[in-house]
């Protein structure tokens, strides 16, 4: 290897170091939105792994409070426009809070010609409370896919088979109980699946496990 290339190699193992040790939440996306890189701040307020946020879309996870805010981006980097971006966005937190803040996203390759990749940045500015967990107002609307994964949680079905009995990968899966988990502010599966016969989205007394018709 020579030395202009090993220098190379030790400056972006650096920047991967300072990158991960920031306490801000910040990602690395490609022009379309898609995380290529995130670190451990952004992951946690995500309430999961840098890993597993790769090749997710920034504004699944995060959602703009004005649509029109992402149409003018998008038509910028389309006109290859160099800027700094700033989205107004709200998102729910792992403990269920609903939070709100800003993600900054800055343009950035080696040269000018490049297609960019966008450096990401959430500044959190505060969150609201969820309601208490027995307030009723759309708690027991479900879609029929999370219908589908709870029945089958309760049933005693692992990750993998719901799965494969849903259509899923085994991370939508958990995409779908991690939300479900939140807005029921359950703790684990064992609760999310209590809260299902609670709230009537499964039907007591069935085996297996079903749910319940919508009203």
């Amino acid at each position: 290897m020579d030395l202009a290339r090993l220098e190379a190699v030790v400056w972006r193992n650096r920047a991967l170091l300072l990158f991960d040790r920031i306490a801000m939440p910040v990602v690395v996306c490609d022009v379309y939105g898609a995380v290529l890189l995130a670190n451990p701040a952004m992951a946690a307020e995500c309430g999961t792994t840098p890993g597993r946020l790769r090749g997710r879309d920034v504004l699944d996870l995060f959602s703009p409070r004005e649509a029109t805010q992402v149409e003018r981006i998008a038509e910028a980097l389309r006109m290859r426009r160099r800027s700094r971006y700033q989205v107004s966005v709200r998102w729910r937190a792992p403990g269920g809070a609903e939070r709100y803040g800003e993600l900054t996203a800055d343009p950035v390759s080696d040269t000018v010609e490049d297609t960019p990749a966008l450096l990401v940045m959430l500044r959190v500015e505060g969150e609201r409370e969820r309601p208490p967990a027995d307030a009723p107002a759309g708690q027991s609307r479900v879609t029929p896919v999370e219908a589908r994964i709870l029945a089958l949680l309760a049933g005693g079905a692992t990750t993998a088979r719901a799965a494969r009995e849903t259509g899923l990968t085994s991370d939508g899966v958990t995409y779908h109980l991690r939300r479900l988990s939140s807005r029921w502010n359950a703790a684990n599966r064992t609760e999310l699946v209590a809260r299902a016969y609670a709230l009537g989205v499964l039907t007591p007394g069935v085996w297996p496990p079903e749910a319940s018709a919508p009203e």
